[in-house]
């Protein structure tokens, strides 16, 4: 973790910008909350959860009924002239599942509902790692900001000295406009340093359709030991919901094979006698071929496929999880280096090679040298962070830190 003392050796002597009296300052968590509360994602989710609540209540509907109307020897010959011997029947005709089809469709879409809430609880979390990752360019791009201003000041001091040798016939005319070229120079890296901050602030702001020109930053840059050890327990429930559907649909096709009765039972009238009877039936299809065997077994091969890629991307996200840690570690230790030894000494050669140039033991060329280098340094520095934040972005992704559940595997 970066403390004060160390900001101050990177940065330098940093003014504080005082913030307007509209800023808009924002932790982490409370960028996250607000791009949560914005972005249609999370509403289209929220639809897709009702959507699968509506298919459970029409799984658990039962067949509709059915009447018939039907009229027998209505037209003939003889006896049978028009309406003469007619034969009017009226049935009511109810079919009859078997197999447990209704309570199979209701699992299912129970399962529906378990695959849209945790497909949700995704969007959440890769939303959060969005910002998360928007909110900490943020963090580099002002700590890049404010180290092009302090180059600004320094290569402007550098320029004042060499115009005094200049001027005291000391050094060559050239020097002078090495100088001022250097100075515009770091002028433009400032000035581009200070549009990606801009652009930065935008990029973050935009997801809660907020200001950039506005937005300040409650959180300081840190380093974190990387000691997350859990992977997150949402990605983990998207898979199993998967699988227990992909298990219901295989009772869905299993209960498709038992075949389904229709009950029939009404009344004829027989207009020849004007008597009334009844009529009762049942009508029975035969499974003699279609079994729906196909489909079963095209059901038990989905279940399996995703079984085993259920497997494979755990694996997969504890591989990736331990990579993470480890590149977020080396990128850790070689800031903090860097910030603790390299820094320091580069800061501590440019002044003595300042000192020794105005007594006329160095060079300006030894002056810029020591300058670059200390650009140098600090861009090998922004370099670690940059690779420290994707990794530790991506681990906080797999462990779930912005997910309320707690993770349900630990690393080996």
């Amino acid at each position: 973790m970066l403390d004060s003392t160390r900001a101050a050796l990177l940065a330098g002597a940093l003014l504080v910008a005082s913030q307007s009296a509209h800023a808009e300052t924002v932790t982490l968590e409370q960028a996250v909350a607000k791009a949560s509360e914005a972005t249609p994602l999370l509403s289209a989710g929220d639809a897709a959860i009702a959507a699968a609540r509506a298919g459970r209540v029409q799984a658990g509907v039962r067949p509709n009924p059915s009447v018939t109307l039907q009229s027998e020897n209505f037209v003939g010959t003889g006896p049978y002239n028009v309406l003469g011997q007619a034969e009017i029947t009226a049935t009511y005709n109810q079919p009859i599942e078997r197999g447990g089809k209704r309570a199979a469709r209701v699992a299912f879409a129970q399962q529906d509902i378990n695959v849209a809430e945790a497909s949700a609880r995704i969007v959440r979390l890769n939303l959060a790692a969005a910002v998360q990752r928007a909110y900490i360019d943020v963090q580099i791009a002002d700590y890049a900001a404010r180290i092009s201003g302090e180059r600004l000041e320094t290569e402007a001091q550098m320029q004042r000295e060499a115009l005094r040798r200049v001027r005291g016939y000391k050094d060559p005319l050239f020097v002078e406009t090495r100088a001022a070229a250097r100075v515009a120079q770091a002028r433009l890296a400032r000035d581009e340093a200070q549009a990606r901050l801009a652009n930065a602030r935008n990029h973050l702001a935009s997801f809660w359709a907020g200001s950039g020109g506005d937005l300040q930053l409650a959180d300081k840059l840190t380093l974190p030991n990387s000691s997350a050890q859990t992977i997150a327990a949402a990605d983990q429930a998207l898979r199993e919901a998967e699988i227990a559907r992909a298990r219901a649909g295989v009772v869905v096709e299993q209960s498709k094979a038992a075949q389904d009765y229709t009950l029939s039972g009404g009344a004829r009238y027989l207009r020849g006698t004007g008597d009334v009877a009844l009529v009762a039936g049942v009508t029975i299809p035969l499974g003699r071929f279609d079994r729906n065997q196909g489909n079963i077994e095209r059901a038990q091969a989905e279940r399996q496929r995703l079984e085993f890629l259920a497997e494979a991307d755990r694996l997969d996200r504890l591989r990736r999880l331990a990579s993470l840690r480890a590149d977020a570690d080396a990128a850790r230790t070689r800031a903090d280096a860097i910030m603790a030894e390299v820094y320091p000494r580069t800061v501590r050669t440019l002044d003595q090679v300042r000192e020794g140039y105005n007594r006329g033991g160095f060079t300006f060329r030894d002056v810029q040298d020591a300058a670059d280098a200390i650009v140098s340094v600090q861009e090998q520095w922004l370099d670690a962070i940059t690779r420290f934040r994707d990794a530790q972005t991506e681990i906080d992704r797999l462990t779930g830190r912005f997910d309320a559940d707690q993770p349900v595997e630990t690393m080996p």
